[in-house]
């Protein structure tokens, strides 16, 4: 594989949160973001012109209470949710009764348990099973029975995780729609994940003439690989260092 290109000032970085600028944990609440690491977002923020994004399936409260003081531009919960500008507004988008159906199957779902948990995320279900992870196939074959019937929502697999949500955002999406607006709009996007659920994010910045970028090992579409989260953070602050 070709060595990834340094950062430079043409470029509109989109950055998944776990797995690619913090270690995962056992549980979401127990990630500790690497010291450095808000410094280092803040410095590519500036030398990006703000073209720079955080991707998450996490909903964007919880990324700026991790990243604090530092806002971003950011999309959350897979894109149901963004703000283009660090000083915007958080859109969200409007979300059906589906998923509070799903809500209800869960809470007495006997599956859940034993160190299988549901993290609850207002407009999406995600099930966990990092502790015990000879679960996953039993989980997944449990959540496309409680969602075969809800229309509206779908399952995306992550890593030891299952997670249902609705059915008109992706990463690749909310990529797509940020790029349509400025400071991201008429750069090379590149985007960096570890996860399935950041193909979509590579998909759409090849797509527009960028890239993707895998964090670690596994199958993917990524055009270049980053060894692992302590990686990101170098390349992160070695290219804007060394334009600088």
């Amino acid at each position: 594989m070709r060595a990834l290109p340094e950062l430079s000032p043409d470029m509109s970085v989109f950055l998944d949160f776990d797995g690619t600028l913090v270690e995962i944990a056992d549980k979401p609440e127990d990630v500790d973001p690497a010291d450095g690491l808000k410094t280092t977002l803040s410095g590519c923020l500036s030398f990006l012109g703000g073209a720079v994004a955080v991707v998450s399936g996490r909903p964007i409260q919880e990324l700026d209470w991790f990243l604090s003081p530092l806002r971003l531009p950011a999309a959350g919960l897979h894109g149901l949710e963004y703000r283009l500008k660090a000083e915007d507004p958080v859109v969200a988008a409007e979300i059906g009764t589906e998923i509070d159906v799903l809500r209800e199957r869960l809470a007495c779902a006997k599956i859940i348990r034993d160190g299988v948990f549901v993290e609850d995320k207002g407009s999406a279900l995600a099930v966990h099973y990092r502790a015990v992870p000879q679960s996953g196939p039993d989980i997944l074959a449990f959540m496309k029975d409680a969602i075969a019937d809800l229309e509206d929502l779908h399952l995306v697999s992550g890593k030891m995780v299952v997670e249902a949500k609705p059915d008109f955002s992706d990463k690749g999406s909310i990529v797509e729609a940020f790029m349509e607006e400025r400071p991201f709009q008429g750069r090379i996007p590149v985007f960096i994940g570890d996860d399935t659920t950041d193909e979509d994010g590579m998909r759409a910045a090849r797509q527009l003439g960028g890239f993707g970028v895998k964090v670690g090992a596994g199958e993917s579409i990524a055009d270049f690989r980053l060894k692992d989260v302590a990686a990101v953070h170098d390349w992160l602050a070695a290219g804007r260092n060394d334009n600088l």
